[in-house]
């Protein structure tokens, strides 16, 4: 159903906006990849797209908080994936405005645009960290949303905006609320890859928190959820998680990793990798049964098969990571 179609991708330079554009050019769609211009003109994770696709994939460089810029690649497209956005943690406590800009408006500038130019499906990207700390489990999609950080903040005003959008003006926008996500290309901020690096390369393992539950799903998972929402039949202006539906605390990933790697190594924990005051979230655990009911979708990868696969990629990728260096 997306062979032949003019699909845009912002943030594809990214973790899971590299996977989707890779995806979405296997499927047959013309892809505009907008990746964060840079002096270097830097694709970002697209650096792995495969070779045999690239005449399917064309580079926009710009700037999400551009509203002429934004309008300027939604123009034309029949689909519109919006992925970009600031997502550090840590980061948005320093410079939390940075985060309305590009998280906020550069969302608003995507929906005006597609409002505008009458885009057919906006695929609007959420994150399970608005939830905050869950007041039940597992949390669905009625769940109330808790600013438990400037960033999950910015992300619920980005939710709302998408929301109001739909009500207001019937602008056809999905809005897609991925859980945890782990595989290949992840950036060494984020806990999976923050294990295997230093599993690999360290002596010991550096660790901010064993105890933080997670609901963690493969990428390739994640896209095919992307893919479902852009396709499937009358789900405008509803809100889909993505999730499996099981989660595991950060040390029992810990201790899987190493017994995958066959490493015998001490895991300790490090005052330098500890979350910002307040931030930390507890229990992340997905209802995924609406994203069942309304796009047939389940994840299929298990979490040892998606270990493996990160591993591997961690491993022929080491000089990325620098796991004697990193702290998060």
């Amino acid at each position: 159903m997306l062979n032949g179609k003019r699909v845009l991708v912002t943030g594809a330079g990214g973790f899971i906006g590299s996977h989707l554009t890779e995806r979405l050019a296997e499927l047959g769609a013309d892809v505009t990849a907008m990746v964060h211009y840079n002096a270097l003109g830097d694709v970002g994770n697209l650096r792995f797209l495969k070779a045999d696709l690239a005449d399917r994939v064309t580079f926009a460089y710009g700037n999400i908080e551009d509203s002429d810029y934004v309008r300027s690649v939604v123009e034309g497209q029949d689909i519109v994936f919006h992925l970009a956005a600031l997502i550090a943690i840590p980061y948005s406590y320093v410079a939390p405005r940075s985060y309305v800009r590009a998280n906020v408006e550069g969302t608003m500038n995507v929906l005006e645009a597609g409002r505008q130019l009458g885009t057919a499906r906006i695929l609007h990207t959420s994150t399970s960290e608005v939830y905050g700390t869950a007041i039940h489990v597992p949390i669905d999609e009625e769940h109330p949303l808790q600013g438990q950080s400037p960033y999950s903040a910015s992300k619920i005003g980005a939710d709302k905006i998408a929301e109001s959008y739909y009500r207001s003006f019937k602008t056809p926008v999905v809005t897609v609320r991925p859980f945890n996500t782990f595989g290949p290309r992840q950036s060494a901020r984020a806990f999976i890859p923050t294990i295997i690096s230093q599993a690999l390369a360290r002596e010991q393992v550096h660790l901010g928190s064993l105890d933080p539950e997670r609901d963690m799903t493969f990428v390739s998972d994640t896209v095919e959820g992307f893919v479902a929402a852009a396709t499937a039949e009358g789900i405008e202006g509803e809100t889909i998680n993505l999730g499996t539906g099981t989660a595991y605390s950060i040390g029992h990933f810990a201790e899987r990793i190493l017994k995958i790697i066959g490493a015998d190594k001490q895991i300790k924990l490090d005052p330098a990798r500890v979350r910002p005051r307040g931030s930390e979230v507890g229990r992340l655990i997905s209802d995924n049964s609406k994203a069942a009911r309304l796009m047939g979708w389940k994840p299929g990868v298990g979490v040892d098969e998606g270990l493996e696969r990160a591993i591997a990629f961690v491993r022929d990728n080491l000089n990325l990571y620098r796991p004697q260096t990193y702290t998060v």
